[in-house]
């Protein structure tokens, strides 16, 4: 997922965040720079070769999970309201990049849903996993 991330993207979501929330001009400048040096770092090993990355985060850095995290809550308060009503979606939850979506299959189906969610970023791409129902002993299992 890291390496789908767009750096540049997400240094204006977080220049438009410090704006917000009204950080000092120096302060705001200081952490956009810092963010550039991060992102920059962008390289990892495989195979005994250096790779360096154009964009996307760097794969093993601790910032990285940080700053998707700010991409994705961007991305989910912005875009995530309309296709929620959209789509009728009873609930969402994410725990980093998993995503548990629940719905009513009477009204919208799993594959539209994943084709409305991968319409949310160029660079972001959804998976589908429908859950198996459990076999009928383990779910009425009395004691």
């Amino acid at each position: 997922m890291y390496s789908n991330i767009p750096v540049k993207e997400t240094k204006q979501i977080l220049s438009n965040i410090l704006t917000g929330n009204v950080i000092d001009p120096n302060t705001k400048s200081e952490m956009l720079n810092v963010y550039e040096v991060i992102t920059k770092q962008n390289y990892f090993m495989n195979n005994e070769n250096i790779i360096i990355q154009e964009d996307g985060l760097a794969m093993g850095a601790p910032s990285s999970s940080i700053i998707s995290e700010l991409f994705l809550q961007h991305l989910e308060q912005t875009k995530l309201p309309h296709l929620a009503h959209k789509l009728k979606l009873l609930n969402y939850f994410r725990y980093v990049d998993d995503i548990l979506i629940i719905f009513d299959s009477q009204l919208t189906n799993i594959n539209e849903i994943t084709n409305e969610f991968n319409t949310l970023h160029p660079n972001i791409q959804f998976t589908e996993e429908t859950e198996k129902q459990q076999d009928q002993l383990s779910r009425h299992h009395h004691p």
